[in-house]
């Protein structure tokens, strides 16, 4: 004989499944409606980033402690009694957390593979960010390979003339031809490498600095400037990424374990109710007599 039903297992985790996507998709849509592109309007990005932590954390608690006392009201009590009948109480509530979390997974992998996106989304939303790392690359590729025209001068330093500056590399600027694909890829490697590795090596900061006065019309010394910023910049993106990723990865692991006893409290709850005949009612309608 098997003491662990899983009937009833199985419909207290479909209902938290149901409930935790119900309540997620509900808080994507008050965080969307709470935000907005124009400068003093909407709520900054630490205050959302704050309340997407807190109900993440809380839709997830909710939604297992609702199938979790499902799961203990609906199992069959046999011939234990007191302590025993508890544990086995909340041990339907601890499978239906483990059951949940499953189906959660699948869902994840199911929709990551549909509509190719990864979890590096969820970690720069946590971060208050919606720009990917392949597009703060780009970003920082543009700004770095910018025509002096357009380039910003650098503080003390007079602004170079467009002219001058082609001068200076003897052809026009209208005359020069985009940065390639291949070219792109190599400076963005070499950013990455500099930004993993702490700091860029002589050769390399000497070779980015010639592409970008070649391409920009700069001079050698505005282009290493240019390439000191560009790695900066790389490494700020890369020190948000990866504590966007510590934060994800804490309050995910905060919401599981405190959502495995909150279910497992719920499950024994439900059982209690059960050995009482405790009614099953809302406060919307009342069950008839």
């Amino acid at each position: 004989m098997s003491y662990v039903e899983w009937g009833a297992v199985f419909a207290g985790a479909v209902l938290a499944a149901a409930l935790s996507f119900v309540l997620l998709t509900f808080g994507t849509a008050i965080g969307l409606s709470a935000t907005s592109p124009w400068p003093g309007s909407g709520l900054s990005a630490k205050v959302i980033a704050s309340l997407a932590v807190f109900w993440t954390m809380a839709q997830q608690i909710g939604s297992v402690m609702s199938g979790a006392y499902i799961a203990g009201r609906m199992r069959s009590r046999w011939y234990e009694t007191g302590h025993e009948a508890e544990f086995r109480d909340g041990l339907h509530g601890a499978l239906v957390w483990g059951v949940a979390v499953l189906i959660s997974v699948l869902l994840i992998f199911a929709t990551a593979e549909a509509v190719g996106r990864t979890g590096a989304d969820l970690a720069s939303k946590a971060a208050g960010s919606t720009a990917s790392s392949a597009d703060t690359m780009d970003s920082i590729l543009d700004t770095m390979l910018r025509q002096a025209s357009t380039a910003e001068a650098a503080p003390g330093a007079p602004a170079a003339s467009p002219a001058g500056a082609s001068a200076a590399q003897g052809t026009p600027a209208s005359q020069r031809a985009p940065v390639n694909d291949e070219t792109r890829a190599e400076i963005s490697r070499a950013l990455a490498s500099s930004a993993a590795s702490g700091s860029i090596m002589p050769e390399n900061r000497t070779y980015l600095a010639h592409l970008v006065a070649q391409q920009t019309g700069n001079s050698q010394q505005e282009a290493e400037q240019r390439v000191n910023n560009a790695v900066n910049a790389a490494r700020a993106a890369a020190d948000k990424a990866r504590r966007a990723a510590i934060l994800t990865g804490f309050v995910t692991a905060a919401g599981l374990i405190i959502s495995l006893g909150a279910g497992w409290r719920a499950a024994m709850r439900g059982g209690q109710h059960r050995d009482t005949s405790v009614p099953a009612r809302f406060h919307l309608w009342r069950a008839p007599p």
